[in-house]
């Protein structure tokens, strides 16, 4: 359960979710809802007025967000926030702040190039000079390296070509299926996210609106009115 608020608006209002190990999970909804303000309170990058937070069995709702990555919880914001002045190279050794075994850092880095290509072409590149789907793939790549259990993304699509949207969504798919991580995201793309996703919330007006597996809400007459913008 979330409770968030701004100043003396109140965003979330008893928002209940969860992730399985090796789900892909989904929040959907329109603008304003209170998708990405869940993300962050998950992620304790907002306060919260109150409301619970629960990663494998054990209360997290006060543990610092740099003290989650080390139990297992990485976060991709909105907007893929690379570091623009540093190099493909800089921005994932920062990433792997946590591995105190450079060999193992490095083995993990070549790791990310094998998976992202582009990435080892570019890896003396400033990061700021890559295309937003470069820049996106370098942000998932630089999370991954602490091997989490769980992985949230807050519009990993946004601003991107339909071409490149289907690329970062594959990579999602694989990296989910081969590594079995536990992965919530928001998805302004909410039928592309409900294709992906083995279960998906509906947020409104900051509440739980609907939630079910992916295909039954792809099939939900209210989400494809509301939501998908028919077919």
């Amino acid at each position: 359960m979330q409770i968030h608020t701004y100043g003396s608006a109140q965003i979330l209002h008893h928002v209940n979710i969860y992730v399985n190990e090796g789900e892909i999970v989904s929040i959907i909804g329109p603008n304003g809802a209170g998708k990405s303000t869940c993300l962050k309170s998950i992620a304790n990058l907002v306060p919260r007025k109150e409301g619970t937070v629960f990663f494998e069995g054990k209360n997290i709702t006060s543990v610092p967000p740099h003290e989650l990555v080390l139990q297992g919880i990485s976060f991709i914001p909105q907007g893929r926030s690379v570091f623009p002045s540093l190099n493909v190279e800089e921005n994932l050794d920062l990433g792997g702040f946590t591995i105190k075994n450079k060999e193992e850092l490095k083995k993990r880095i070549e790791e990310t190039y094998v998976r992202f290509p582009i990435l080892k072409e570019r890896r003396k590149q400033k990061a700021g000079l890559l295309s937003g789907g470069e820049q996106q793939m370098l942000s998932i790549g630089r999370a991954l390296l602490c091997t989490p259990k769980l992985l949230i993304m807050d519009e990993p699509t946004l601003g991107l070509s339909p071409q490149m949207k289907k690329t970062i969504f594959q990579k999602v798919k694989e990296i989910n299926k081969e590594k079995n991580i536990a992965m919530l995201l928001v998805e302004q793309n909410a039928r592309m996210a409900l294709k992906l996703s083995d279960r998906s919330y509906v947020l409104e007006l900051g509440r739980n609106k609907l939630e079910g597996t992916g295909t039954a809400l792809l099939e939900n007459k209210e989400v494809e009115h509301l939501y998908l913008g028919g077919r």
